[in-house]
């Protein structure tokens, strides 16, 4: 690092190190690096810890398939996973899809768990949405051919047994970022769980073409980014924008430049400035219950909201309880873990929104008639409700609704869908806005390393831009500190140009999701922080920039 070279070559000539030509004309950190590349190269030293250390898929799978897969775990599926059985029953996860190079194809990429896939074989493929005895999310279709993937290129082969990852050809028409496949004949199979990720896509933007005839490009090159990078969420708002989210400023770059480049062929684009999606929330319960009654008069619902217990809603994000457990299970963790009364554990309708968000509706009701045919239309009207909330239609997050009493006509034809599903959104929305509703933002934990002298910079920045360090360790041996800070993803933006201009481009930051934190000011106090950015949102929304009020909800008997 001294330009000392005089010294190193003696030294490396003892080490055995042998540097080409070009490489001796470097100096300080590039020759550094070249030289530590050269005697203890990463790769070689990477491969080997994986082989000492990580076990073989034979042992692995023996005390991971209880993580893997969704069904009984006593069935033919669950053993031959445990067993790495190569004559078992096929079970293969696709964990992502991978662009082909001719841009308009992709293989699908997995791991085989039992059995064998070959080329030309029929599989049954199980989506993300897919419940076991249930058409939706289903298809059979032919494997056109099975790859192994050696690098950046692929060989064909003609089966890949357990144990191993495959890339097939021919089915990224049916799957759009995971799925489950296994023989076409094997009906009663369960799925292989889907991965969890530990960073939310928090950030939008609007993407348009300058050029309205490119817009089929767009939507093509969409649906092939979404497939591609298994983090990203592409929608099509009400309005009809087309919106890409991500987890984070550099994140959304790279998808744009992607779509941009690669699937649209370099079609120019207009994007949005970056927008932070927020989520509603409740401080307690609903003051009173509150009642909605439907269009025609003839039926009336009886609700109450309350914030979920903490640590709840992280659970429900998590998987450890979910609509797909078995009810006695989840009554049990509900009522051991965080409280809650036995029946009424018993009693949970729906998780929401998508069916799987961690909002909760629990019945309360005792002795009411026809409860039960009009379930699924209040299910529906919550999964509506709960994925645009009263404030300023964002997600909800972390509120139980108890329906606490329903009167119902007697005709079946007064208290069907068109009754009750708009009625049970009303009732929903009158019950967060009585249980002082707030907004939850998006915060990121914030890891930055630097020398001792940047630190005042650093807290400069963080302070600027709402954020607060929490720790600030020395690493040993070295004159650099590292800090972790909560920083508030609204105010992320250009965080890192700032940071590095504040401290002479010493400071180095990496930002991750990791919590949802609730803003102090009440959204429904005029002038309140809170209350513009609920504002600036339902603006953007093209809603009235005041909160809908309470009586447009609620009913009076």
């Amino acid at each position: 690092m001294n330009d000392e070279k005089d010294k190193l070559w003696p030294m490396l000539e003892k080490l055995k190190v042998s540097l080409k030509s070009e490489d001796r004309e470097l100096s300080g950190k590039p020759l550094m690096k070249r030289v530590m590349q050269t005697w203890l190269p990463a790769s070689s030293a990477l491969l080997e810890m994986m082989i000492y250390h990580l076990p073989s898929p034979s042992k692995a799978q023996r005390y991971r398939v209880e993580d893997l897969y969704e069904g009984p775990l006593d069935d033919q599926y669950a053993n031959a996973i445990r067993n790495c059985d190569p004559d078992g029953p096929l079970m293969l996860y696709v964990s992502k899809m991978i662009p082909a190079p001719d841009k308009g194809r992709f293989f699908a990429f997995g791991r085989v768990f039992a059995g064998k896939v070959a080329s030309g074989m029929k599989v049954r493929i199980m989506g993300p949405n897919y419940v076991p005895g249930e058409k939706k999310d289903l298809y059979v279709k032919n494997v056109q051919r099975t790859h192994i993937w050696m690098g950046k290129k692929q060989d064909a082969v003609d089966d890949v047994p357990c144990g191993n990852t495959v890339s097939m050809v021919g089915l990224d028409q049916f799957i759009t970022k995971n799925a489950t496949l296994t023989n076409e004949n094997e009906v009663d199979a369960h799925p292989i769980r889907a991965m969890k990720f530990s960073v939310s896509p928090v950030v939008r933007v609007a993407v348009n073409c300058k050029v309205a005839s490119d817009l089929p490009k767009l939507v093509d090159g969409l649906k092939r980014l979404a497939k591609s990078d298994p983090m990203v969420v592409c929608t099509i708002e009400e309005s009809g924008e087309h919106i890409i989210a991500g987890a984070g400023e550099l994140h959304l770059e790279i998808c744009l430049k992607d779509l941009q480049e690669d699937f649209m062929g370099g079609v120019e684009l207009i994007v949005s400035d970056p927008v932070v999606s927020f989520r509603e929330t409740v401080l307690e319960k609903s003051c009173r219950t509150v009642m909605s009654k439907s269009p025609n008069k003839h039926n009336r619902l009886y609700m109450e909201a309350r914030p979920l217990e903490h640590g709840l809603a992280e659970a429900i994000d998590e998987g450890t309880i979910g609509p797909r457990d078995d009810p006695k299970v989840r009554s049990k963790i509900l009522s051991e873990k965080f409280g809650w009364d036995k029946d009424l554990a018993k009693k949970v309708w729906c998780f929401g929104p998508e069916t799987t968000g961690p909002n909760m509706v629990v019945d309360m009701c005792k002795g009411v008639q026809y409860l039960s045919e009009i379930k699924d239309s209040v299910v529906a009207g919550f999964q509506w409700a709960s994925k645009e909330g009263a404030l300023a239609e964002e997600h909800m997050r972390g509120i139980c609704f108890e329906v606490c009493d329903v009167v119902l006509h007697a005709d079946a034809i007064h208290r069907g869908g068109g009754q009750v599903i708009p009625t049970a959104r009303r009732a929903i929305y009158a019950a967060q806005l009585t249980a002082k509703p707030r907004l939850l933002e998006p915060v990121y934990l914030v890891e930055i390393q630097a020398p001792e002298q940047a630190l005042g910079g650093i807290y400069s920045v963080l302070n600027q831009k709402r954020g607060h360090v929490f720790e600030e360790v020395q690493r040993a041996g070295t004159p650099l500190y590292n800090i972790k800070a909560y920083l508030p993803v609204v105010e992320s933006f250009g965080f890192s140009s700032t940071l590095r201009a504040a401290t002479s481009g010493e400071a180095f930051p990496q930002c991750v999701f990791d919590h949802w934190d609730m803003l102090s000011s009440d959204p429904l106090e005029a002038n309140s922080q809170t209350a513009k950015y609920v504002a600036e949102i339902r603006k953007r929304k093209g809603l009235k920039e005041q909160i809908t009020p309470l009586s447009e909800f609620e009913d009076k008997l």
